[in-house]
């Protein structure tokens, strides 16, 4: 079989937007041309780019070389840290709630705090209903001319019908596995394994898993994350509950540089900002934080679930080619030898149980405690 062919990444301001070169071309020509709409709607599966789209997009408008990458607001875009530049998930256990939409909504009539124009990112939009649709209607068929929309779901189906027709749509395909691991590879001059195991870590985003490996800090989490699962079976439960502290702790370990840029970006907001500005500003920047912590708790989540799948593989006699963590392989043979491919399949339903919790705003300490007693229950159940 021959090699799988890369697609280029091209230059500019989307040149990030790996593997999907029609919407890079579209995106790129309405930039340049000026023919933006005031809505996108994104559309595809997860790991297929289309929050680092919304951000290039972002950066692309705000700047006044269409996004050169190296200016003031291109740089605080890429950090996430532009004020101008809101980025939105449903409040609700499943959906958006009618208020938070009105807040979005009273928040458009408002002037950009830096920028000339200000970008709503709003992700999930599969999960509007039609309540919060309702209260969002006529803002995004006629929004101020200051303003931009990006609408981010899973299956253009799944979108209200309302909200698609009042949006300019923009479908991202699947990256297949293999297309995904070459490209990895041929970015970054990793190992196809590295990439495999970056991919899985990163919910099969190339974008997400080129910083992975380009991250030593994230690859040194990965392993321990193993090895405490490697050795679950036989922790008791104070260690398992320290093991959790530790593994939160790693995953959290980078919010402070993140929130270390934002008091820098608030205290030079203080000399022109008034004080109802600089406390929208600090709200954006706490739904950044929470966004980012769930970002790092998903890798967490990730990784857990591939050395499942990977026990499962091993101890149902499938092909040693379709393990990922092969870097742990001690541990898992040593795992797979004493558990039946059910009871695998359980723990794999605790990991997104706990994934589920989080996404619902329930602690993300106890979630994980939670997890990884289920799966030490099935690690220990006599086969």
């Amino acid at each position: 079989m021959g090699a799988t062919r890369v697609p280029q990444m091209g230059s500019g301001p989307f040149a990030g937007l790996i593997g999907q070169a029609q919407v890079r071309r579209f995106l790129t020509v309405a930039v340049s041309s000026g023919a933006l709409s005031q809505a996108y709607l994104f559309v595809g599966p997860p790991g297929s780019g289309k929050t680092d789209a919304a951000y290039a997009l972002a950066a692309a408008v705000l700047c006044d070389k269409n996004g050169c990458g190296r200016c003031d607001s291109c740089v605080r875009v890429s950090r996430r840290t532009h004020p101008d530049v809101r980025f939105y998930e449903p409040d609700g256990t499943s959906t958006y709630t009618v208020s938070q939409i009105r807040d979005i909504v009273h928040d458009t009539t408002l002037a950009p705090i830096r920028g000339s124009r200000k970008i709503y990112i709003l992700n999930r939009v599969d999960q509007l209903g039609t309540a919060a649709a309702n209260a969002f209607l006529k803002t995004l068929e006629e929004p101020p001319d200051d303003v931009l929309f990006i609408l981010m779901g899973r299956q253009r189906e799944q979108v209200l019908p309302t909200i698609v027709s009042r949006c300019q749509v923009v479908p991202f395909r699947r990256i297949p596995s293999e297309e995904g691991a070459e490209m990895l590879v041929q970015l970054t001059g990793c190992g196809r394994d590295q990439a495999r195991q970056a991919l899985a870590a990163c919910g099969g985003s190339v974008a997400k898993a080129r910083t992975f490996m380009l991250t030593p800090s994230r690859r040194e989490v990965r392993h321990r994350v193993l090895d405490v699962l490697d050795g679950l079976a036989e922790a008791d439960d104070l260690t398992v509950l320290e093991n959790a502290r530790e593994l939160l702790t790693l995953v959290k370990a980078p919010l402070d540089q993140v929130r270390a840029q934002q008091q820098q970006a608030e205290e030079e907001s203080k000399d022109y900002l008034g004080k109802s500005a600089l406390k929208e500003l600090e709200k954006k920047h706490q739904r950044e934080l929470t966004q980012r912590e769930r970002e790092g708790l998903g890798e967490l989540t990730n990784i857990v679930r591939s050395w499942l799948r990977d026990l499962l593989v091993i101890s149902s006699g499938a092909d040693w080619s379709l393990v990922v963590n092969g870097d742990h392989d001690a541990g898992l043979r040593h795992q797979a030898s004493h558990v039946a491919p059910g009871a695998v399949a359980r723990a794999v339903s605790a990991v997104d149980q706990a994934s589920a919790r989080i996404s619902y705003n329930v602690s993300s300490q106890l979630a994980i405690e939670a997890m990884l007693f289920k799966i030490q229950e099935v690690l220990s159940w006599p086969r």
